[in-house]
């Protein structure tokens, strides 16, 4: 139970988290008949890397959480499926093993530091490992009220609560991995010897204590001159944060609001595509992140303008059900209804996907 909470939940009252995949009810698609689609391409490219289909694997922390498998999982599924896998800087595998667990275009998700040491370090270690892009995430300033964790006690670093005993207990297995074999540990942080040596009262304490309130664009013109690669911002909504990005030296933004886990009623992303491609679809490229849950889902932030989408819980569940095979699973039938209303849609490649497939509702 305590899992699930900390997967499924979101903050404050979870109205970013509920509207995220609502708002995709609020746009019509319009088939064009008589088309044909005998044949669907679904290959793209974002970050200069050919994809099978428009669907990349977002970053997630601490993937061990819901399997002992974790972030190797995913990726070899990621790999199967043609696609990108993106680690999280609080990932429980460390940016070496990933690399080495599958071949797949990668992202690493990445934090400017208040120990501009730290965050270096990641950079010199994803371009050793070839990662394709990284993605600064810029929407946590402080963590977000997530009240199902207060209650259950549970985040990246769980925390003993008497109603969750009974769960912990039943799962003696996890427990175990947790306790004994660490799989909960920030690996990334800690196989880090300048930043182990600091840290004193817990990893997760010592990333919030790093969390620096005064970034500024500054820092992303900083970030973008030292990986001199493709640079994604994760957690823009917002024509005008799109073109600082833009601006500052960034290649792609991610429109996200954190999967509803940190400010609630920001909007939901896909009703933020349009706005951003019209005004910058020359200069960035643009991921929707948050809410995808069905293959139209996907469509829809296409025509809308989006490049790609990318998924969470989407593939999150998957691995808590079933390691790579419940990711596999996730990602087929995914992919399934994709080219399914890809083909009742009338279109039968993804680069001809516009705004004459889809309208808003009346």
């Amino acid at each position: 139970m305590p899992v699930f909470h900390y997967l499924d939940g979101g903050a404050d009252d979870e109205l970013t988290l509920a509207r995220n995949t609502d708002a995709f009810n609020e746009y019509e698609l319009l088939p064009s008949q008589l088309s044909d689609v005998s044949h669907i391409d679904l290959k793209t490219t974002i970050f200069g890397q050919a994809i099978d289909w428009p669907v990349m694997i977002s970053p997630t922390g601490a993937s061990k959480l819901f399997h002992r498998d974790g972030e190797t999982a995913v990726v070899r599924a990621a790999e199967k499926f043609g696609t990108i896998y993106s680690l999280s800087t609080v990932g429980t595998t460390t940016i070496e093993d990933v690399a080495r667990a599958g071949n797949c275009p990668m992202m690493y998700q990445i934090y400017v530091f208040k120990d501009r040491g730290l965050t270096d370090n990641f950079i010199e270690r994803c371009k050793a490992q070839n990662y394709a892009a990284l993605c600064l995430t810029v929407d946590t300033p402080v963590a977000g009220n997530r009240e199902r964790d207060h209650v259950y006690g549970l985040s990246a670093a769980p925390k003993f609560r008497w109603r969750s005993a009974l769960s912990f207990v039943r799962h003696a297995d996890w427990l175990a991995r947790v306790i004994l074999r660490k799989d909960l540990e920030m690996v990334n942080i800690t196989s880090d010897d300048h930043a182990a040596r600091r840290v004193k009262s817990g990893v997760m304490d010592y990333i919030n204590s790093q969390l620096d309130r005064s970034l500024t664009w500054r820092d992303v013109e900083w970030l973008a001159g030292r990986w001199s690669g493709p640079l994604v911002i994760k957690g823009l909504l917002t024509v005008e944060d799109c073109r600082k990005a833009a601006d500052s030296g960034a290649t792609a933004v991610m429109l996200s609001n954190h999967g509803g886990r940190q400010l609630d009623s920001a909007p939901a992303p896909v009703d933020c595509i349009s706005a951003v491609a019209d005004a910058l679809r020359d200069r960035l490229e643009i991921i929707c992140d948050g809410g995808i849950r069905r293959g139209n889902h996907v469509v829809k932030a296409l025509a809308l303008g989006a490049n790609v989408c990318s998924i969470g819980r989407g593939y999150l569940f998957g691995l808590a059900a079933g390691g790579q095979a419940g990711v596999e699973r996730a990602l087929t039938l995914l992919h399934s209804e994709v080219e399914r209303t890809m083909a009742l849609v009338g279109c039968n490649s993804v680069s001809k996907l516009d705004r004459s497939y889809v309208q808003k509702r009346h």
